[in-house]
């Protein structure tokens, strides 16, 4: 069975910089694709960014240029970049991974959750 561990997260000063891991163990199939969502203090759930297994890439407008998400297949880990944080950023930070064809298409995993604080 799949699970995602996030880390990284914290407490940083605006302006300042941040690294989030997500690392997954178990069966890992492909074709997939990761994300990072965030939820902020009584707010829904938002999607910040997707990397696909191939390593296409998108982002939510208001970080884009500011977050990088990237993945190494070898280690089955992704991350997310996160430079010049604002306060508005600070929220729980979640990984997502979902299987997007063949025999376990429609798998849906969660992680727990990271928690990242952007205060001066």
């Amino acid at each position: 069975q799949l699970q995602l561990v996030e880390s990284g997260g914290g407490l940083v000063q605006p302006g300042g910089s941040l690294r989030l891991s997500c690392a997954a163990s178990g069966s890992i199939f492909t074709p997939n694709v990761m994300f990072w969502y965030r939820q902020a203090p009584g707010k829904e759930r938002e999607w910040v960014a997707t990397c696909t297994d191939g390593g296409s890439t998108a982002y939510l407008s208001s970080v884009k240029g500011r977050f990088t998400i990237s993945r190494d297949n070898v280690k089955n880990t992704m991350y997310l970049q996160m430079n010049s944080l604002k306060p508005e950023d600070t929220a729980v930070y979640y990984c997502n991974f979902r299987i997007v064809g063949g025999t376990y298409a429609g798998m849906n995993v969660w992680g727990k959750g990271t928690l990242v604080t952007v205060s001066s």
